[in-house]
């Protein structure tokens, strides 16, 4: 552990009144703690850490935690979290920021999604402190640090072989929660409490806000989506009064309540006509299938019109295989295109859409 400050400053007070600790350390106004809860061993007998970073400012305010790689190989929350608290000075003028760059350490050393005992931790929240592997870090996460926060951002990207459109997760049928995803200032809101068992779930039916922020593809840390969350990371914490710096939002949000996906109808090798984040009309074609030889076997037309939210980034498919996850607004595209595209004149989203796209083979029809 270390700390920045004086020992004599006055400690945080937690929600319950009492002074703020993580991983047995009191956390102290003015202060800057590096700290790892004791987790599991190896096999081996190796002590196994969860690192966590507390940044906490002169004066009382909000408690914010950031997490990341809650899925061992989706390594941009990682990313996103350095540039905020790591990489640069976090300016608060008052509350507290608690950043876990790395929840799944032992998924993340394997390169593996889940943990060693195969479950995902983000359906095992709250967990158990006498229960499996998952169990016991699950609990510990939110046991140290969800139950001592009063708002949450748990940071996420697509699933291997998919990539998203940076959006985010949010129920937005909770006011505190929907005003913390619009403070953001991110362009694409998606509503769904989330999965039972997942973090932000548990975390908000302790009335504790929460949001999930989905970029990207796994593996990676993507400079565009870094830059861009780490922005809206920024706008949320002014929103909260925390900082002052400028916030800089998109000029539209789009918040949606429903979304489909388009499925494979043929096994074959797709050549790509849409990325994420684009406006599409209802019939556009977005794919063709090719077999192997190259024969044109089917297209893939829009079934309404929406923003393409995320897609496989594995041009190969079977039969059923998801191809185009759309999200799908209830707008005409005409004014899809007007108000959503606007956030083309911000050089940041043009950059992380053409990133987005780099790994697909792009044609225009």
């Amino acid at each position: 552990m270390a700390s920045t400050a004086s020992r004599l400053g006055k400690p945080v007070l937690a929600k319950n009144g009492k002074p703020l600790t993580i991983a047995g350390q009191t956390i102290i106004h003015g202060t800057v703690h590096d700290l790892h809860l004791d987790y599991s061993q190896s096999y081996t007998g190796i002590d196994v850490h969860v690192p966590v970073r507390v940044v906490a400012s002169p004066k009382p305010g909000p408690i914010v935690f950031f997490t990341g790689v809650v899925h061992g190989d989706e390594l941009n929350g990682l990313g996103i979290i350095r540039e905020l608290v790591f990489d640069n000075e976090l300016p608060l003028k008052r509350g507290v920021v608690i950043a876990v760059p790395v929840v799944n350490i032992l998924g993340m050393d394997s390169h593996q999604r889940y943990l060693p005992d195969r479950r995902d931790p983000n359906r095992c929240f709250p967990g158990s402190a006498k229960g499996s592997l998952t169990g016991r870090l699950t609990n510990l996460v939110y046991t140290e640090i969800i139950k001592k926060s009063d708002y949450g951002v748990d940071l996420h990207t697509a699933a291997i072989r998919r990539t998203n459109y940076p959006n985010i997760r949010a129920d937005l049928d909770d006011p505190r929660v929907a005003d913390l995803a619009r403070s953001t200032g991110l362009d694409l809101i998606v509503h769904s409490k989330g999965p039972s068992g997942s973090l932000r779930r548990e975390a908000c039916k302790r009335k504790i806000p929460t949001i999930v922020i989905e970029a990207g593809e796994v593996s990676k840390i993507e400079p565009g989506i870094v830059e861009l969350v780490t922005r809206g990371s920024r706008n949320l914490l002014r929103h909260l009064k925390m900082v002052t710096t400028r916030a800089i939002r998109t000029e539209k949000q789009l918040e949606v309540r429903k979304s489909v996906w388009i499925r494979a109808e043929y096994g074959g090798i797709l050549k790509y006509h849409a990325r994420p984040g684009d406006v599409v009309k209802k019939g556009q074609l977005l794919a063709t299938n090719q077999n192997i030889f190259g024969k044109v076997q089917n297209q893939l037309y829009a079934p309404d019109d929406g923003i393409i939210q995320g897609c496989t980034t594995m041009p190969a498919v079977k039969p059923g295989e998801p191809v185009f996850h759309l999200a799908l607004p209830g707008f005409q595209y005409e004014e899809l295109a007007k108000n959503f595209g606007a956030r083309n004149r911000d050089p940041l989203h043009r950059k992380v859409r053409r990133e987005l796209a780099t790994s697909l083979t792009l044609e225009t029809t």
